[in-house]
């Protein structure tokens, strides 16, 4: 074949949309096995890019870009109208998420803390009062040191399942890493398996849904790559709202969505659901007797998975603990400035601005969530949640770039407005390139190989482009062997 003809086969082939977005997965996980959030007991790989931070950060953000690529056009291929099934859209989730399976943490350490936790609940601590600093050992090692000390804001679901991942793996780091890595996928499997339905009585496509939500690369990354607890408190949200809808279940749907909250409170909003669905019962006897019903399902699903897990009930007094003058947050960030330009002038002001500024940020998160009440007939409850999780993640004191996935899931769900999908699409892409794979903040020095890694695969996206349409042209680009979505003709993902 003549290198012209070859050239713009190759460029094609760059355009399929599942292929792409795997080769994505798989140059991050080489660039992070250098640049991640690697345990320092790591050995040293034979592969000399995975012995160098700069080339392994320039190759995690070139493929974090050819993975927003591949999901941003199959997104507009889906807007265009393409023939895409529900299957396919899980079959290229497999294709995209199989290679961060293998890969090292990545996006942040917060995976060593929940390792951590589990294991000083074995050795017979209360993790709610010591933290792990006496923990010691591997686990304890790999714990950024602003958290030692800092019992951990997450409900007794999470520590149980910490728990089981440390009684399984021991003070295996890497072997740890991946089994708290399959607990966030068994909560991905539960978005994959109630997202659909969810949509469907929100009068969403479910394949759309699947698309922002499960297929975003900030989930991918973080979720997949990151292996946060976010993805099981998710996957135990949809899997309850879903359940509610359906009706049926007075039950399961308020004790998932309580088990979801036993892991990050700030699910527990999806009762509300509960309490929208018993509102609209005929009687107000009917009404009284699901609302206790569901008090009672959420009142027992607490004690029970509290007495099981065995840590007893000190993280409620804890759910401010990740709030420190380091925290991030967008109300923080704005407080440091505002204290920047106080002490500048010299005001006596300058200390007292982080504080102010996050009971500002409060005072409009509670304004926004006023404002969703009143609309909560027109937007429905389900979108009505989404949004504000969203603006929790947004507005409250801590903030990580994963914690857009709260509002990002439900509204994914919720609401077919194309308007408001391409904003989360566009804050989801966003977020996606905003946390160095170590999970510390950059220097200079990243800030521009990050940006480096981000020109290539941009250069290579706008090389392609015209390589594909000469294949297209010249028929180079047909291939009986590969049913994927294409950027010049759509085709049925099998």
């Amino acid at each position: 074949m003549p290198i012209r003809s070859f050239a713009a086969t190759v460029g094609h082939r760059l355009l399929h949309q599942r292929e792409l977005g795997f080769l994505g997965s798989l140059i991050v996980v080489i660039g992070s096995w250098s640049a991640g959030a690697v345990p320092a007991a790591t050995p040293g790989s034979a592969i000399a890019l995975l012995r160098h931070p700069d080339a392994g950060l320039v190759a995690v953000y070139f493929g974090v870009i050819l993975l927003l690529g591949a999901w941003i056009r199959l997104g507009r291929d889906l807007a265009a109208g393409a023939r895409v099934t529900l299957h396919g859209t899980v079959v290229t989730f497999g294709w995209w998420a199989a290679p961060l399976l293998a890969g090292p943490a990545m996006f942040s350490r917060d995976v060593y803390s929940y390792l951590a936790q589990g294991a000083t609940v074995l050795a017979g601590a209360d993790v709610y009062t010591a933290g792990v600093a006496g923990l010691g050992g591997p686990l304890a090692a790999e714990v950024p040191a602003m958290w030692l000390h800092s019992p951990p804001p997450y409900g007794p679901l999470a520590i149980g399942l910490s728990v089981i991942v440390a009684a399984v793996t021991g003070k295996q780091v890497m072997l740890g890493v991946l089994g708290m890595r399959l607990v966030a996928l068994l909560g991905v499997g539960l978005l994959l398996r109630f997202l659909p339905e969810l949509a469907r009585h929100c009068g969403v496509s479910p394949v759309g849904a699947v698309w922002l939500a499960v297929l975003n690369p900030l989930a991918l990354l973080h979720l997949v790559g990151g292996a946060h607890n976010d993805a099981v408190m998710l996957g135990l949200l949809v899997a309850g709202l879903t359940l509610a809808l359906r009706g049926g279940h007075p039950v399961l749907a308020p004790a998932l969505i309580t088990g979801a909250g036993l892991v990050k409170v700030p699910a527990l909003a999806g009762l509300l659901v509960c309490v929208w669905l018993w509102r609209k019962l005929p009687t107000r006897g009917e009404q009284a007797w699901t609302a206790l019903r569901t008090a009672a399902v959420v009142a027992t699903t607490t004690l029970g998975v509290t007495a099981l897990v065995g840590t007893g009930f000190g993280w409620i007094g804890l759910l401010g603990s990740p709030v420190s003058a380091q925290s991030w947050s967008l109300s923080s960030a704005v407080g440091r400035l505002a204290r920047n330009v106080l002490t500048a002038t010299g005001s006596a002001y300058a200390a007292s601005a982080i504080p102010a500024t996050r009971w500002l940020f409060l005072a409009l998160f509670v304004v926004s969530i006023a404002a969703l009440w009143l609309l909560r007939h027109w937007l429905g409850p389900v979108l009505a949640i989404g949004l504000g999780l969203g603006a929790f993640a947004l507005l409250g004191p801590v903030t990580r770039p994963w914690y857009a996935l709260w509002g990002v899931v439900i509204v994914a769900a919720a609401s077919a407005h194309p308007v408001l999908r391409w904003w989360c699409a566009g804050i989801s892409a966003g977020l996606a390139l905003l946390v160095l794979p170590s999970g510390f903040g950059p220097d200079g020095t990243q800030l521009r190989l990050a940006a480096g890694g981000v020109a290539l695969a941009t250069a290579l996206f706008a090389a392609a482009a015209p390589l594909s349409r000469f294949a297209a042209k010249r028929g180079f680009a047909r291939d009986n062997n590969h049913a994927l979505l294409q950027n010049v003709t759509p085709a049925v993902l099998r």
